[in-house]
């Protein structure tokens, strides 16, 4: 009996041990759910989201750019690709070699990765491969479990409808450089493009957008399952430009095969029409890469087809400078449209000979007269009456040989010289620069896209500015209307005189555009101005040689040819320049250029029917049929010089001095 109660004692304590270790060991558990449930909860269901949640950064849509009638000049598509999150690969080279297996990485992309890897922090994404097919997607996601940190994703490429022919106004956009990203660290994110050129690098701001984000659940082999969240950040803003697609392309089409420019402008508010340089280039081939045999085929280029010759391409203006000189001259009341002078084929300073490009000499000549027939004598005498200070004054004042407030952002500034410019060069400045300075040759350089702005400024009497764009997104810019720039402030007669002798050039038998008038039964006149500016000087005794003419120099010889122009006459709108480099003459190469465009324009907005303007030339399609106008917006470098310039300083042949310009 006893023993039997004491082993009932003994069991008793036992059992009594069991339940406190038990009571124990619950309590523990209990504590710790409290701290983990209760306690450090929220941590831990962060944690547990972080391990099933994938955040990214993505980039924003860029925004696109269209003509005034709402043709896209730049726009978006998808583009497949793969990315590395350097945080989420524990072995990156591995990583890479299999990836490679599926998609092949040369020794130029690894380092480019490499060289992003090092850039970026490690949670932002890096572009492995991009324009990825459907098979190469499948097989990475297939493999998903041995490529941790390759994500597939879809970003945009940048395109352009209308290719070359918008290639430099509209510009094209490039992968971020260090420094781009040292001043903004979103523009390291896969798929950020920053604009190189053009429109794409003026507007760069409004058109890139902000950064978004994308939450993604991933399994534990960091597949993807689903998109729980996505903030697309803010997308860029479209750009509207007063380009007219149509009218562009017409530029580029008569100016193909040439080394040459054309600008276009409506010349109430200088909206730019059409902006033509040739020859062009892809501008999309930059977004997806330009191999080093196409780049070195463009730079070694000699017609430098990477250059904006409308806006950055330095000329010789020739005798469209001349209408310049006249309005110097007569501003200051140093002479009237009735002074006359004395043309006998040549015009002699001192000891040195200056020579008209008609030998024979036009006889006494008005200003009149000297526009329409372009006799450099009398501009030779009128540019020493009214002195290089005034020229240049008055230069600046119709927009050459200075910087024009434009919005793109590259332009050169040309070049009006001055005896004080002269002077800092070391040089004195003597008559004979006056001289030269009168025909438009000498150091006077000047850009087609200030000779467009000259061409509207003398047409209209205000100092119109060219512009590009119109609206940004649904924003219209200032500067639409014609009063909204303000007046030259120039004697009337004055300008009537020269604009009276710009009519004559084009719409009289002995003006020098005679050729290239707008045919009677449209009912609309044009008025211009021919010029052929030497490139190299070509002495007297040369000339005197029977058969001799400059389209038998070599081409690199040969004059540039010109031609400025408004129409119509009585009311104008619009406002031409062509430069063609080494054309020979304006009113054979440059002129019938100007006048196409011009029929074009005048058939789209209806000043002219497509039934009058059918027959004309070959080479003068008319544009837009009616009905289509170019109607409101849809929605709402000192550069190299283009072909040999004789500028500043440059060394002349024996015998330039005073060469003809037509």
């Amino acid at each position: 009996m006893r023993r039997e109660i004491k082993n009932g004692r003994v069991f008793t304590r036992r059992a009594l041990a069991v339940l406190a270790g038990q009571t124990a060991v619950l309590g523990l558990l209990s504590a710790r759910l409290y701290q983990v449930q209760l306690t450090e909860g929220r941590r831990y269901a962060t944690l547990a989201r972080q391990n099933s949640v994938s955040l990214r950064m993505i980039a924003p849509i860029r925004g696109r750019i269209r003509d005034r009638a709402g043709t896209w000049l730049a726009d978006n598509k998808q583009n497949w690709r793969a990315l590395l999150i350097a945080e989420q690969s524990s072995d990156i080279p591995r990583t890479l070699d299999r990836f490679s297996r599926i998609v092949p990485l040369d020794g130029r992309a690894r380092a480019r990765i490499r060289r992003d890897l090092r850039r970026n922090r490690r949670f932002i994404p890096v572009l492995v491969a991009d324009f990825l097919t459907w098979d190469q997607m499948a097989r990475i996601e297939a493999d998903a479990p041995d490529l941790p940190g390759i994500v597939i994703d879809v970003g945009q490429t940048r395109v352009y409808p209308l290719g070359p022919d918008c290639a430099h106004l509209v510009g094209y956009v490039g992968p971020a450089t260090p420094d781009d990203v040292a001043r903004d660290p979103a523009l390291a994110l896969p798929g950020m493009r920053v604009g190189r050129t053009g429109v794409e690098r003026y507007r760069e701001t409004d058109l890139r957008g902000a950064a978004g984000s994308v939450q993604l659940e991933v399994n534990a082999y960091g597949r993807v399952i689903r998109e729980l969240a996505r903030d697309g950040g803010i997308p860029g803003e479209d750009v509207s430009l007063a380009l007219d697609a149509r009218l562009q392309q017409l530029a580029m089409a008569r100016l193909a095969g040439q080394s040459a420019s054309a600008v276009l402008l409506d010349c109430r508010n200088g909206e730019v029409l059409a902006m033509a340089s040739t020859p062009s280039f892809d501008p999309g081939l930059f977004d997806t890469g330009v191999s080093e045999a196409q780049w070195r085929a463009w730079t070694t280029d000699p017609e430098a087809p990477l250059i904006d010759k409308a806006a950055t391409g330095v000329y010789s203006p020739g005798s469209t400078f001349k209408m310049n000189v006249a309005l110097a001259a007569l501003e200051s009341g140093l002479i009237t449209p009735t002074t006359s002078f004395f043309c006998p084929g040549y015009f002699q300073l001192g000891n040195r000979k200056f020579y008209c490009w008609k030998h024979g000499g036009h006889g006494t000549i008005d200003v009149h007269g000297a526009i329409q027939q372009s006799c450099d004598v009398f501009f030779y005498h009128t540019a020493l009456t009214a002195g290089i200070d005034r020229i240049a004054a008055m230069g600046h004042r119709l927009g050459l040989g200075t910087s024009l407030p434009l919005d793109l952002p590259l332009q050169a500034h040309g070049l009006i010289p001055t005896r004080a410019w002269r002077r800092a060069h070391g040089h004195p400045w003597v008559l004979g620069d006056t001289a030269l300075s009168g025909i438009g040759q000498g150091f006077v350089q000047v850009t087609p896209l200030q000779l467009a702005t000259y061409a509207a400024r003398i047409a209209t009497g205000r100092a119109v500015v060219p512009r590009v764009a119109r609206a940004i997104g649904e924003t219209v810019l200032p500067g639409g209307h014609a009063a909204d720039w303000p007046l030259l402030d120039l004697p009337e007669p004055a300008l009537a005189a020269v604009r009276r002798g710009m009519h004559a050039v084009v719409n009289t038998p002995q003006g020098t555009g005679w050729t290239v008038r707008l045919p009677p039964a449209l009912g609309v006149q044009m008025a211009g101005k021919t010029g052929t500016a030497q490139v190299a000087g070509v002495s007297q005794a040369a000339r005197n040689q029977g058969g001799f003419h400059s389209s038998k120099l070599a081409w690199r010889l040969r004059p540039n040819a010109l031609f400025v122009a408004f129409a119509p006459y009585d009311a104008p709108r619009y406002a031409a320049a062509i430069v063609i480099a080494h054309g020979n003459e304006g009113v054979e190469a440059a002129g019938p250029v100007a006048r196409d465009l011009m029929v074009a324009a005048l058939t789209a907005d209806g000043t002219i029917t497509a039934a009058r303007a059918t027959g004309l030339a070959p080479g003068a399609p008319p544009g837009r049929p009616p009905g289509a106008p170019p109607g409101p917006v849809a929605g709402s470098v000192a550069g190299p010089v283009a072909g040999p310039v004789a500028g500043p300083g440059a060394a002349r042949p024996p015998g330039a001095a005073g060469g003809p310009t037509l």
